[in-house]
Protein backbone atom coordinates (compact mmCIF):
# COMPACT_ATOMS: atom_id res chain seq x y z
CA UNK A 1 0.00 0.00 0.00
CA UNK A 2 1.54 3.38 -0.92
CA UNK A 3 2.22 5.86 1.82
CA UNK A 4 -0.59 7.94 -0.27
CA UNK A 5 -2.95 5.27 0.62
CA UNK A 6 -1.75 4.85 4.14
CA UNK A 7 -2.39 8.43 5.27
CA UNK A 8 -5.92 8.43 3.80
CA UNK A 9 -6.87 4.65 5.75
CA UNK A 10 -5.34 6.44 8.81
CA UNK A 11 -7.83 9.37 8.43
CA UNK A 12 -10.44 7.35 7.80
CA UNK A 13 -9.79 4.99 10.87
CA UNK A 14 -9.56 7.79 13.55
CA UNK A 15 -12.82 9.45 11.93
CA UNK A 16 -14.73 6.44 12.30
CA UNK A 17 -13.33 6.06 16.22
CA UNK A 18 -14.19 9.53 17.27
CA UNK A 19 -17.60 9.21 15.70
CA UNK A 20 -18.01 5.80 17.56
CA UNK A 21 -16.84 7.39 20.58
CA UNK A 22 -19.35 10.44 20.61
CA UNK A 23 -22.66 8.29 19.94
CA UNK A 24 -24.68 8.52 22.94
CA UNK A 25 -25.18 4.84 23.75
CA UNK A 26 -27.99 5.24 26.39
CA UNK A 27 -30.65 6.74 23.90
CA UNK A 28 -32.03 5.06 20.54
CA UNK A 29 -28.98 5.30 17.30
CA UNK A 30 -31.77 6.42 15.17
CA UNK A 31 -32.46 9.59 17.52
CA UNK A 32 -32.00 12.92 16.40
CA UNK A 33 -28.41 13.36 18.00
CA UNK A 34 -27.06 10.21 17.08
CA UNK A 35 -27.86 10.85 13.53
CA UNK A 36 -25.05 13.00 12.51
CA UNK A 37 -21.95 10.50 14.30
CA UNK A 38 -24.52 7.67 12.21
CA UNK A 39 -24.16 9.42 8.88
CA UNK A 40 -20.61 10.46 9.71
CA UNK A 41 -19.21 6.70 10.57
CA UNK A 42 -21.18 5.11 7.57
CA UNK A 43 -19.30 7.98 5.00
CA UNK A 44 -15.98 6.76 7.26
CA UNK A 45 -16.41 2.99 5.97
CA UNK A 46 -18.26 4.09 2.30
CA UNK A 47 -14.03 5.74 2.10
CA UNK A 48 -12.46 3.10 3.46
CA UNK A 49 -14.15 0.66 0.97
CA UNK A 50 -13.12 3.08 -2.39
CA UNK A 51 -9.80 3.64 -0.68
CA UNK A 52 -9.35 -0.03 -1.09
CA UNK A 53 -10.88 -0.39 -4.34
CA UNK A 54 -8.78 2.51 -4.93
CA UNK A 55 -5.23 0.53 -3.55
CA UNK A 56 -6.34 -2.82 -6.01
CA UNK A 57 -6.56 -0.81 -9.29
CA UNK A 58 -2.98 0.61 -8.83
CA UNK A 59 -2.05 -2.38 -8.10
CA UNK A 60 -3.56 -3.87 -11.36
CA UNK A 61 -2.22 -1.21 -13.53
CA UNK A 62 1.51 -2.09 -12.51
CA UNK A 63 3.28 -4.40 -14.99
CA UNK A 64 5.76 -6.58 -13.59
Amino acid sequence: MQKFYKVFLIVFIIIIAINIYAIDWHSEISSEDNMKYVISIICGVVGLFVLFIMNTWSKIGVKK
